[in-house]
């Protein structure tokens, strides 16, 4: 590596051509970091006292160490989106400079043919900077001042477009202008091929740029270190494609979260957001993964996968209706499953007639648990582990079985309950409001009810100052009704005619004597269905048709059924400890035995899936497996915690790290139990481990 310090245009007017790799991300500079740019080379230019502005550092690489004196193209590891800006603003200058050169060197004719083009070149060669892919044509296309491609750059066209509106603005500071280009300073870093790891200098820079993406990591991982040709076949083939899959501005949003989801799904573990590049780096070293083109090749095809499901590029109609749907719903926890059940549908290993109900009850088991209440840390566990379940020889039966026997935390609300929460439920300030009232009205509908072009009524009036009829129509009780009533479902419904309604008495909304056709009671929506009917809107009024819609959500949103015989061949067999409390002699008499049996009630009253087991050495504590283990001691209780050390929260420093030790029980955190005193605190300690397992608190 040779780092030297340099004046960026001199840089540039030396450096015979900048080649963008095609592994390296797009231009991807916004309009934040063009104005700070801006600003500062104006800043910089006007003040006679500053002699230089440091913009970062540009790195390159060819085979050998060189200056840039050689005529090689160079190409650029760091640096691009500076390289680009630079280009943007200098093409900008030159265009309105004309014949004019307000500082000498700064023509439009000796801007472009010091910093942005070689005259004497041809094709290529002509350019000094060279992007890739979109952004390249885009670029070329400013650079010879033609149209813009129909498959353009959208930020190259966005920024030229600010940088064009600033410097017509700025015709009476020009010169500060150029003054301010002429102070840029960077670091010229040129690079080794044979001696140093463009790989790793790349992850260890700290650009003043934006900060790298995931997806950008990722993509440098795989085509960085590859012999040209593969490079380009890979991306060519694979990569390329994908990122057309995903849109210039949908890549840059969502391939850190596909990728995070494809990687729980291969690796049965969910990466920190904020770590995915490396979970991907320990995935694609692992044995499983036979080869960088078939690495590369399983990514592309799941991404398509995920482009059919999250960005609405399913061409089967039906599947498209569910993905959107769950969109609406803000499912995104499911799309591990949902990828290994789109690739099962794709290969043919599951049946349209199978996919379609599974992906609408993972619709309904998200809608049900949001609308009883059920917090919903632990989906993002449940649906990264539910794949170890499958049968797929009995696939849709061990997918409906997996649903009925989750454990309480975890569980799919059956119908009674998910019936009396939905009807006493705020639906109005839900999240998805819109999402509920489209899928109610449009239920077996052939014709499908454009949802979005109504709005959402209030029947009984929000206004807190209500009528005197209002009063008179709900009763001596009527803030109690409005206040517990008003944004449930039986008093909510869908018009177009909103305004028109506003605080009206109900017959009146019903009837609209002056426009029948806007009344509540020739409505073509099934929602007002039987509303037409009605001589008051009171609280009996409000009950009656929520019980009659709830009737109709708990078909919508369906629960999974399944044969009691099926069903209970899928139940884990309880395997008999033989064991009992009085097989622990300190838990019989003696002073643990007190303080035992304070410590099970609240243990067990910490879930109702909670279990109790008694083994010959411990007394083992489980949800879905041990999350506390108590082994009984003459004078304590001592207890080991699930957890790794790192991860439990001890205030007062009483746990012990048991990493490595040999001892009964499960996990890394050890602390004794001795008094009835201690059991609230020890008993906060548990919880964390419990919720550990049961994945509260933790990334949705």
């Amino acid at each position: 590596m040779k780092a030297t310090e340099a004046k960026l245009l001199e840089f540039f007017k030396k450096s015979p051509q900048f080649v963008i790799p095609i592994y390296q991300r797009t231009y991807s500079w916004g309009e934040r970091e063009c104005r700070q740019l801006w600003d500062d080379i104006l800043r910089t230019g006007r003040d006679d006292k500053v002699s230089a502005h440091f913009v970062g550092s540009i790195v390159y690489v060819e085979k050998g160490l060189y200056s840039v004196s050689s005529q090689s193209p160079l190409l650029v590891i760091d640096g691009q989106q500076r390289l680009t800006t630079l280009t943007l603003l200098i093409e900008s200058l030159a265009r309105s400079l004309g014949d004019s050169e307000p500082l000498d060197g700064f023509s439009a004719k000796k801007l472009r043919n010091y910093y942005l083009l070689n005259p004497l070149e041809e094709g290529e060669r002509k350019y000094k900077l060279l992007l890739s892919q979109t952004d390249k044509a885009s670029l070329v296309a400013l650079l010879d001042q033609q149209p813009k491609p129909k498959e353009h750059s959208l930020r190259v066209d966005a920024n030229f477009e600010f940088f064009n509106e600033r410097v017509a603005e700025s015709k009476d500071e020009v010169a500060a202008l150029c003054k301010g280009l002429a102070k840029l300073v960077i670091v010229d870093i040129s690079l080794n091929r044979d001696q140093d790891n463009p790989q790793l200098i790349f992850e260890s820079l700290n650009s003043t740029g934006r900060e790298l993406s995931q997806a950008d990591l990722i993509r440098n991982f795989i085509l960085m270190g590859l012999e040209p040709q593969l490079q380009t076949k890979l991306y060519e083939q694979y990569w390329r494609p994908m990122e057309v899959d995903f849109g210039q501005e949908a890549y840059a949003t969502h391939f850190d979260g596909f990728m995070r989801h494809y990687l729980t799904l291969k690796t049965g573990e969910i990466p920190n957001v904020r770590e995915v590049y490396e979970a991907f780096k320990q995935h694609a070293r692992s044995p499983q993964v036979t080869g960088v083109e078939a690495l590369v090749s399983d990514i592309r095809r799941f991404a398509g996968y995920y482009c059919a499901m999250a960005l609405g590029a399913e061409k089967n109609s039906d599947l498209q209706t569910a993905f959107h749907d769950l969109r609406e719903l803000k499912v995104d926890v499911a799309y591990p499953f949902l990828l290994e059940l789109y690739h099962d549908w794709a290969t043919g290993v599951l049946g349209k007639d199978e996919f379609l109900p599974v992906v609408r009850l993972v619709e309904s088991y998200v809608f049900r648990r949001a609308v009883c209440a059920i917090p919903t840390n632990s989906m993002n566990k449940t649906f990264a582990q539910f794949g170890r379940t499958l049968k797929k020889d009995r696939y849709v039966e061990s997918i409906l079985a997996t649903f009925l026997l989750m454990p309480s935390y975890r569980r799919f609300p059956d119908g009674e309950e998910f019936k009396r929460d939905v009807q006493v439920k705020d639906l109005y300030n839900f999240r998805s409001r819109s999402y509920w009232l489209r899928r109610l009205e449009n239920h077996n509908r052939k014709e499908r009810v454009p949802v979005d072009e109504y709005t959402i009524e209030h029947i009984l009036p929000q206004n807190e100052k209500l009528s005197v009829h209002w009063k008179t129509e709900l009763g001596t009780e009527w803030e109690r009704i409005q206040k517990t009533y008003l944004h449930t479902l039986g008093n909510l419904t869908l018009t177009a005619y909103n305004s028109e309604y506003s605080d009206r008495a109900f017959t009146e909304k019903r009837d609209m004597p002056d426009k029948p056709e806007q009344g509540l009671k020739d409505s073509p929506l099934k929602l007002n269905q039987g509303l037409g009917q009605l001589e008051h809107w009171n609280e009996e009024s409000i009950k009656a048709r929520a019980g009659r819609l709830a009737g109709q959500v708990v078909t919508v949103w369906s629960a999974p059924t399944l044969d009691a015989a099926v069903l209970e061949a899928y139940k884990p067999k309880a395997v008999a400890a033989g064991y009992a409390i009085e097989d622990h002699p300190h838990l019989v008499a003696g002073p643990m035995l007190k303080i035992f049996e304070a410590f099970r009630k609240e243990v067990l009253a910490l879930d109702p899936c909670v279990t109790e087991e008694f083994l010959k050495l411990y007394v083992a504590y489980k949800a879905e497996t041990n999350f506390v283990d108590v082994v009984p001691q003459t004078k304590r209780l001592r207890l080991s915690l699930n957890l790794a050390f790192h991860e439990i929260n001890d205030p007062k420093g009483i746990c012990k790290d048991v990493t490595g030790i040999g001892r009964w029980g499960n996990g890394d955190v050890e602390v004794g139990l001795s008094s009835i005193d201690q059991l609230p605190y020890v008993l906060g300690l548990v919880r964390q481990s419990l919720e550990k397992q049961m994945g509260n608190g933790g990334e949705i």
